[in-house]
């Protein structure tokens, strides 16, 4: 898995592909580690619910990416949670990616009434660029 996100992120870097095609690439290679690892997921695919959420704060920091990193730690525990994965963008430093895959939405709903979502939201509010863009997909068939 280390190994495709890694290639992907290069052919990024150079240029090779779109940032809406590795948004939806990793996405692809995230419901495939996560069929691979947990059957009852690959069972229910079709109804999986996709999430990309991108953060833009004023100006990066190391706190920002600390705080996201620790909310993806305490997300990826979450009932529910297939995958959920940080991303930082290589040509602007204070912009992230947040891709998750939730088995279904009201899994995903019940995750942010949860405190480390609401305590996410709460610490980088002052520090925002622009509101949070939250955007949710299901998988064509």
């Amino acid at each position: 898995m280390e190994g495709i996100i890694s290639t992907l992120l290069q052919n990024f870097e150079r240029g090779k592909i779109t940032r809406r095609l590795l948004i939806q690439r990793l996405a692809l290679a995230a419901t495939g580690a996560s069929a691979a690892s947990a059957a009852p997921v690959a069972a229910q695919a079709e109804e999986l619910l996709y999430v990309v959420t991108y953060v833009d704060v004023v100006t990066p920091s190391g706190d920002t990416a600390k705080v996201l990193q620790d909310f993806a730690t305490a997300s990826r525990k979450d009932p529910g949670c297939a995958r959920f994965e940080v991303m930082r963008s290589v040509d602007r430093p204070n912009h992230f990616a947040i891709v998750e895959v939730w088995r279904t939405r009201e899994e995903y709903e019940a995750h942010l009434g949860l405190s480390h979502t609401k305590q996410l939201r709460e610490t980088i509010q002052p520090g925002l660029g622009s509101p949070f863009d939250e955007r949710l997909y299901h998988k064509l068939p």
